[in-house]
């Protein structure tokens, strides 16, 4: 699922406590203090940026979607004095070229394209940071490479299991029943019974007469079940041509290959990740990954602190939320964990 960033206020503060307000939770805007675009084998380039301490303390941003992309808010969740802070988009949205593209566009081309950014910074062990599709990517970034990750900060966790994938967009209509219908409207009555093949069949229509209004209704869908409260200018964001492109269709594109991982691959695994630091924030209503995928994932991994919060859904930006990760960061950062 996506990550939701940049409707939402600006910070104002630094470094401060969970008890702080909204508007005092993350740090102060910083600028990159270098960027560049990772070459692959094939025809994607990966844009990637830094920014903070330059001898900081590595942490990776993996975003959400896939296919949402990054954006200047999501360095805000770091301490720039003491953290260096790496974005990237991922392949075919955000800065990344081509935009959309769907070749060589999978979870282990995600991961080797993770590990080469590593190389390419020299940088022996990171903290990595994800939620939703981005926690997703990190557990199997993390299962992949557990000797590369200083710790992980997880939120909003989305496991990608056929039954998650469901919920999403046929469950989830029992919280957002307006929403789900408007999405299942779109498509003729005779296509219902599948909805994701429906859209996956228009996603990926080179024509954009065709491709473009399916993009448009699974955006501003998703954006439509992301808070807790509405917000219609999150949903207008979300309907805009290129990120509607991106999000739907990629996202279309894991979902129907089951994320190119085998089922429940990520929970099978967990045991590679019991020596890693971890964290685990669950808003409490968070209607697009429910908390029973979470509870799951802390069952089978009691190691990790688990943080449920109160009155949240799921968007990393949510004060409650957004309070608990720069939290877990500046434990992280003062002495290795999140005790």
């Amino acid at each position: 699922m996506a990550e939701i960033s940049a409707l939402y206020p600006q910070g104002a503060g630094r470094g401060c406590k969970a008890d702080k307000s909204a508007t005092t939770t993350l740090y102060p805007p910083t600028t990159p203090y270098a960027s560049g675009m990772l070459e692959t084998a094939g025809i994607h380039r990966i844009y990637w940026e830094t920014s903070g301490k330059p001898d900081g303390i590595p942490v990776l941003f993996v975003h959400g979607g896939p296919g949402s992309g990054t954006s200047p808010r999501q360095r805000q969740f770091f301490d720039p004095a003491r953290y260096r802070i790496i974005l990237f988009d991922q392949r075919g949205c955000g800065r990344s070229t081509p935009h959309g593209e769907l070749a060589d566009n999978t979870t282990p081309h995600l991961i080797a394209d993770m590990e080469a950014l590593r190389r390419e910074l020299d940088i022996d062990r990171w903290l990595v940071f994800g939620g939703s599709w981005g926690s997703t990517l990190t557990l199997a970034y993390a299962e992949a490479h557990p000797e590369r990750c200083l710790g992980l900060v997880l939120r909003g966790i989305f496991l990608c299991r056929r039954s998650e994938i469901d919920w999403f967009l046929e469950g989830i209509r029992a919280f957002f029943p307006e929403a789900q219908r408007q999405l299942a409207e779109f498509i003729p009555a005779g296509e219902r019974d599948d909805l994701l093949a429906a859209y996956h069949r228009r996603l990926v229509d080179p024509d954009p007469a065709i491709h473009q209004p399916a993009a448009y209704r699974w955006a501003t869908f998703e954006a439509s079940c992301s808070t807790l409260l509405p917000n219609p200018e999150l949903v207008s964001a979300f309907g805009s041509e290129q990120t509607a492109l991106s999000l739907s269709r990629i996202e279309a594109h894991y979902f129907v290959n089951d994320i190119f991982l085998p089922e429940n691959s990520l929970l099978d695994h967990v045991n590679r990740l019991r020596a890693i630091p971890a964290i685990i924030v669950q808003g409490r209503y968070d209607a697009a990954c429910p908390i029973v995928t979470a509870d799951e994932l802390t069952l089978a991994w009691p190691e990790a602190r688990y943080v449920i919060v109160a009155n949240t859904g799921h968007s990393a930006f949510e004060p409650g939320i957004a309070r608990e990760l720069v939290a877990a960061c500046d434990r992280f950062a003062a002495s290795g964990g999140f005790g």
